[in-house]
């Protein structure tokens, strides 16, 4: 008898998450943002939610809800309904998070379902050629050791990745940096360029423009090759800092729980959104690579990169009061 419920129980289920995944979406679809408008992560999110109300019939809707190194809009996602309706574009700080932010509400891996892997993009060292005459990252290092403390870097807040690429190139460099904490990276942007601060670690996406300009002078890319934006901008090992790769990446997720079918259809409507060419412009333009993946494959990743990051706020010594 309790075979035979377990097996009408779980048929059940499956016809209950076929339904679902049939008739979804039927309403609005609410995409959280852990960060403020104008970021990386935002500018991402405008553009997948444009072709998502497009592909579905659905509008989704983007919501952002910054602050505390992104983990106020995160645990509102872990704690809303599993239905699909409600879901969070996460970066790398994602998994920074919990290694340098005690008591956290939420498992960054348990407390959610995987839709999709979205973009990599790397992070540019930027300088206000104004405040420091450095031509190079060597000659930035050199500054810095001169007259410690006295040039600080801008992020979008404490245990965010841009402070953790911060992180890890004085860990590897040995350069005497002050961090800034931000509430946003719109925030920081804005005070470099008016140069209450010195530096920053910043996305592509962010700087492109105020470096065209020359408001702004980049010394060097985060990740071990070149980004197609900045053709001419060395990469951090060829500028003299061994080891240094490191890229931001962005995510869609589903509180835990999320019905597979719903999982499933919001991965391949993504995968659809993003692989056409008018969205690859899109995001190449602000300096952003289209790279989506399985629920398992993004999964598996963000194990990965909880493990690596957790390294660097270790041996940086980052936390957060």
């Amino acid at each position: 008898m309790k075979t035979r419920s377990l097996i009408l129980g779980t048929l059940l289920s499956l016809m209950v998450g076929t339904v679902a995944a049939e008739t979804y979406p039927s309403r609005s679809v609410k995409i959280i943002v852990p960060f403020g408008p104008g970021g990386f992560t935002d500018v991402v999110a405008r553009v997948l939610g444009q072709k998502l109300t497009a592909a579905m019939g659905q509008a989704f809707v983007i919501e952002n809800k910054p602050g505390a190194g992104s983990t106020i809009g995160t645990t509102a996602v872990a704690k809303a309904d599993p239905d699909g309706y409600t879901l969070l574009m996460v970066s790398t700080t994602h998994v920074i998070s919990p290694w340098i932010i005690k008591d956290l509400p939420y498992d960054p891996i348990k407390s959610f379902s995987v839709v999709s892997k979205l973009a990599d993009s790397p992070y540019v060292l930027l300088v206000n050629p104004q405040k420091i005459p450095a031509r190079n990252v060597k000659e930035f290092i050199a500054l810095s050791k001169a007259k410690p403390d006295s040039i600080h870097y801008a992020s979008s807040g404490n245990g965010s990745s841009q402070q953790l690429m911060g992180g890890l190139f004085v860990s590897l460099t040995g350069a005497k940096l002050k961090h800034v904490p931000y509430r946003s990276s719109s925030m920081a942007m804005q005070d470099l360029l008016a140069g209450f601060v010195e530096s920053s670690f910043a996305g592509v996406s962010n700087a492109l423009a105020q470096i065209h300009a020359g408001r702004l002078k980049a010394l060097a890319v985060t990740t071990a090759k070149r980004s197609p934006q900045l053709p001419d901008v060395p990469t951090l090992q060829e500028a003299g800092v061994p080891g240094y790769d490191a890229s931001v990446w962005l995510a869609l997720l589903a509180p835990a729980g999320t019905p597979r079918e719903v999982v499933n259809r919001l991965n391949a409507a993504v995968a659809q959104a993003l692989q056409t060419a008018d969205s690859k412009k899109a995001l190449a333009a602000v300096g952003v690579e289209v790279s989506v993946s399985t629920p398992e494959k993004m999964t598996e990743y963000m194990s990965q990169e909880y493990a690596r990051w957790g390294k660097v706020a270790k041996d940086s010594g980052i936390t957060v009061d």
